[in-house]
């Protein structure tokens, strides 16, 4: 037998949603025993262990491909009851959707709000670093997401949305006070900012001014995207901000560019499941439509 039970599939993802047996039990009105059975014998059935027996639980590698699987199912469930016009789809559609921050600060809302009213979505946004969004996805937390990866992940589309130019900047005092010199010797010892431990924009650029090393271990981390733009403008350190940030505030002098013809190009895919879904091809549509405004082409 090969098919997946949607009882058995649906029981795995209360059970990972939920973070424990009992819990999923109580969300299902049924015995922990039963929930048991039932993982149990989805993994007989799929050959493959399902779960980390863990707390919170976890899924498997194999456990995200079925837990996906369950959300498609319930997307195209409630994407069918919507069309046939059922009782119980008074509610909002909700579309959940991982996006970097520099993206969420800059031309990600604009195109959420091109979406037709009269679809009833509601997002669900989850702030990701454009590198690391493809593993919400792959764990089927969200169903669409902006990523640095031209690579899909299984079960999913992906179309090219533009690049994302970052521009070398600092407080002109703060140039003149730390730069003065050769860009390549004075940068790595200089303080930085940067958005968060994973955040290696900084330290790649430095990089590729000179081999090896990165940027100096002085540095502020303030991990949401305007608050990274103010801390370099108020001359906390040095940073790579978005080129749209930046022109304004190198238009009135508060910033300088610190190396002209150095630009650091990002670029950027949109990934969704693979679903016949109007709610998720409206989005969709109107993300990259955005995009194609906002980004520069590749």
């Amino acid at each position: 037998m090969t098919e997946l039970p949607v009882d058995q599939v649906q029981t795995l993802l209360a059970v990972v949603d939920e973070g424990t047996f009992e819990a999923a039990a109580a969300a299902l009105h049924v015995t922990p025993s039963a929930v048991s059975q039932r993982v149990k014998a989805l993994e007989r059935r799929t050959g493959r262990v399902l779960l980390r027996r863990t707390k919170p639980v976890r899924p498997t590698e194999s456990g995200e491909i079925v837990v996906r699987l369950a959300r498609q199912l319930g997307r195209l469930e409630r994407d069918a009851r919507a069309e046939l016009g059922m009782s119980g789809t008074a509610e909002a559609t909700r579309v959940s959707v991982a996006v970097n921050s520099d993206s969420l600060a800059t031309w990600f809302l604009p195109a959420l709000s091109r979406v037709p009213e009269e679809l009833r979505l509601c997002f669900e946004l989850r702030r990701e670093d454009q590198d690391h969004t493809a593993a919400l996805l792959r764990e089927g937390l969200v169903m669409a997401a902006v990523t640095s990866s031209s690579l899909p992940v299984t079960g999913c589309s992906v179309r090219a949305l533009g690049v994302m130019r970052y521009v070398a900047a600092a407080r002109p005092d703060f140039a003149a006070r730390h730069l003065d010199g050769p860009l390549r010797e004075r940068l790595p010892n200089a303080p930085v900012v940067v958005f968060d431990r994973r955040d290696d924009l900084q330290d790649a650029f430095v990089r590729r001014l000179r081999r090896g090393g990165g940027a100096s271990t002085v540095r502020h981390f303030v991990p949401t995207s305007d608050g990274f733009v103010e801390a370099v403008a108020a001359g906390l350190g040095w940073g790579l901000v978005p080129e749209v940030q930046a022109e304004p505030l190198l238009a009135a002098g508060r910033l300088v560019h610190l190396a002209p013809g150095r630009a650091v190009d990002v670029p950027l895919y949109w990934q969704q499941w693979k679903l016949d879904s109007p709610a998720l091809a409206a989005v969709a549509q109107a993300v990259t439509a955005t995009a194609a405004q906002a980004l520069r082409t590749q």
